[in-house]
């Protein structure tokens, strides 16, 4: 068995808390949080040892391995902390707020053997895995663009201030939002090269961005299109689409359905015509043990222990990865500070005339 220790008991910590428990392959050893009240009614109903204190949760009890879910800019020292201690780490998306930070304790983990893996819970979707395995195949061909998207209704008016507001914190649509599609895109098509023409731009916030759109670009001539917003009302909950254009068809997905477009030249593949063909993500998804918001947060779960078990197992979601994701958060960032570039005495007359702020970073549009 496994023995866990659960860190941070939000709404994702208390998710992953209910999901890892039922794991056949794991005790639940130790929760870590601030609050008094979750951790007394925890201690009562379920007879979990808990702490205010990472560490001293840490050299007090016995374990294999944490889940961090804890606000982002607490990752890096908790971590950094657990990879001292010699447990394998999962932590939440993204996993800090800086690129350096993410490579460094990514080469750290690598030093001394331990298994890592960041939230990024979109590559146990059966959907976007179906898209990756036929990318893989070169079914529609070399790619040439990439679309990706994500839209829902988090932010819908001014509110108060909490850590998911606070850019400094972790917050806002860019980390909270756009680094979901972003991880996906890496993983089908490779690593962002360049960014460009990058909005970060603000609808209710005070604090952060509600709306990321960007020009991405990858290697090999791939061209990229970020479109991400946090407050838009029109969708019930988060929704993340993936389309792919190749020399030989299109892939559009999301958690819902795959749907594959293949010109008559492409190459055959099993289970697939040509023209149009799609599949739902409950013929491509396989049952897990526990369900709770999605087959796939139990499933990235799944893997992170057998991983455990089984380290020759394919890394993905580690932190390697995360780093890389997290380099593109930050070419963005930088990006949309430089605002944008002025061409003419007409461009410049328009740009400067009285309109609201396009760029939480940048100058007025």
């Amino acid at each position: 068995m496994i023995r866990v220790g659960v860190v941070g008991l939000g709404k994702m910590g208390l998710s992953h808390l209910s999901m890892i428990r039922a794991h056949p392959e794991v005790t639940v050893d130790a929760v870590v949080d601030s609050a008094s009240y979750i951790l007394g009614v925890l201690s009562k109903y379920t007879g979990l040892k808990v702490f205010t204190d990472f560490e001293k949760m840490l050299d007090s009890v016995e374990l294999d391995a944490v889940l961090i879910a804890t606000p982002t800019r607490f990752h890096a020292a908790m971590v950094r902390t657990a990879l001292d201690h010699g447990v394998h780490v999962f932590c939440e998306k993204p996993l800090t707020l800086t690129s350096a930070e993410s490579a460094e304790l990514a080469e750290l983990a690598s030093s001394r053997g331990l298994v890592t893996q960041v939230g990024y819970h979109n590559r146990f979707v059966g959907t976007f895995l179906e898209a990756k395995r036929l990318l893989d195949a070169s079914a529609i061909g070399r790619v040439t663009h990439i679309k990706a998207e994500s839209y829902g209704p988090v932010v819908l008016k001014a509110k108060g201030s909490t850590w998911r507001s606070k850019r400094t914190e972790g917050g806002g649509c860019l980390y909270d939002y756009a680094a979901h599609p972003l991880d996906l895109a890496t993983w089908f098509v490779g690593d962002a090269t360049a960014v460009a023409g990058t909005i970060l731009g603000s609808v209710f916030s005070e604090n952060t961005e509600d709306e990321v759109y960007s020009t991405l670009y990858f290697a090999d001539g791939v061209s990229g299109q970020l479109s991400v917003n946090w407050s838009d009302e029109a969708y019930r909950k988060m929704t993340t689409r993936m389309s792919i254009f190749g020399t030989q068809g299109k892939i559009i997905a999301d958690r819902q359905e795959i749907q594959v477009y293949l010109r008559n030249t492409a190459p055959a593949i099993d289970g697939y015509q040509q023209g149009w063909t799609i599949k739902s993500t409950t013929e491509l998804t396989p049952e897990v043990w526990f369900y709770l918001r999605g087959e796939e947060y139990s499933a990235q779960l799944d893997y992170f222990v057998h991983r455990i078990d089984e380290p020759s197992l394919d890394s993905t979601n580690d932190f390697a990865s995360a780093a890389r994701t997290d380099r593109i958060i930050e070419l963005l960032t930088q990006d949309a500070a430089g605002g944008p570039r002025l061409s003419s005495p007409a461009t410049v007359a328009a740009a400067t005339a009285p309109t609201r702020r396009r760029s939480l970073l940048g100058r007025r549009s």
